[in-house]
C-alpha cells in the first residue's frame, strides 16, 4: 500500500522550516503541517558523529509534548563533519568561506537524523553521505559565498547549488541527505511506523 494510503487518518506535523525539506514532503506525497518551536541547539561535547545529529532530532521532539493521537511529528538535524568535528550554519561571510576552505580538496561526511515521535513512541534513523571536494581557488569560494549566501546550510554550501556543480567531484550515499534529507528511509520508517 502506498504511504499516503497510510496516512490518511494520521497527520504529520514537520517540525522545520526548511523549503528544502518541506519541498521533499510534497514530492514523496505527505500531507503535511510545518510547526517550529525554538530551541537551544546545543549538544554535549562529547558526541560523535550521528550520535550528534540524532541527540539534536531528539531534543527537537522535545518541545513538543501536546502530541495528540494519530499525529506524527518529524525533527530532524543534519551536520557537516570533518575530522572528528562537526560543521553547523556559518554566522557569517567569514565563517562560510573558512568552512568551505577547509572541505576544499577532501572528503567529509552529511550526517543526518530524523526522529519520528508519536504519543506514545518514538524512533530515530540516521544515514551518512560521503562528498568529495576537488580543490577549489581560493575566488571560487569567495564568489559562492558573496552569490549565494549559504548562512542557513551545514558546512556552508548546498550540494544543488553553483559550488556543487563545479566543485563535487563524488558522492558516496544518498544525494538528497546531502540536500538535507535521507528521503528513501522517511519514506520507508513512517510506511514500517504505520504497517504494525
Amino acid at each position: 500500500m502506498l504511504l499516503k494510503e497510510l496516512l490518511k487518518d494520521h497527520e504529520v506535523i514537520l517540525a522545520s522550516g526548511s523549503p528544502r525539506r518541506h519541498r521533499f514532503m510534497e514530492q514523496l506525497e505527505i500531507p503535511f503541517k510545518s510547526d517550529v518551536r525554538p530551541i537551544d541547539e546545543v549538544f554535549p561535547k562529547h558526541l560523535k558523529g550521528e550520535a550528534i545529529t540524532a541527540y539534536l532530532a531528539k531534543l527537537k521532539a522535545e518541545a513538543f509534548d501536546d502530541l495528540a493521537a494519530r499525529q506524527i511529528l518529524i525533527t530532524s538535524d543534519t551536520i557537516v563533519y570533518l575530522n572528528e568535528k562537526a560543521m553547523g550554519k556559518p554566522q557569517d561571510h567569514a565563517e562560510a568561506v573558512q568552512m568551505i576552505s577547509a572541505l576544499s580538496g577532501k572528503k567529509h561526511e552529511v550526517i543526518s537524523s530524523v526522529c519520528f515521535t508519536t504519543k506514545n513512541d518514538q524512533k530515530t534513523i540516521s544515514f551518512t553521505t560521503e562528498v568529495t571536494f576537488r580543490q577549489l581557488e581560493r575566488d571560487e569560494i569567495e564568489h559562492y559565498v558573496a552569490t549565494y549566501k549559504p548562512f542557513d546550510k551545514a558546512g556552508g554550501y548546498a550540494i544543488q547549488e553553483w559550488i556543487g556543480l563545479v566543485g563535487i567531484t563524488s558522492i558516496t550515499g544518498s544525494y538528497f541527505n546531502v540536500v538535507g534529507m535521507p528521503t528513501h528511509l522517511v519514506y520507508t520508517t513512517l510506511k514500517e511506523m504505520l504497517s504494525q
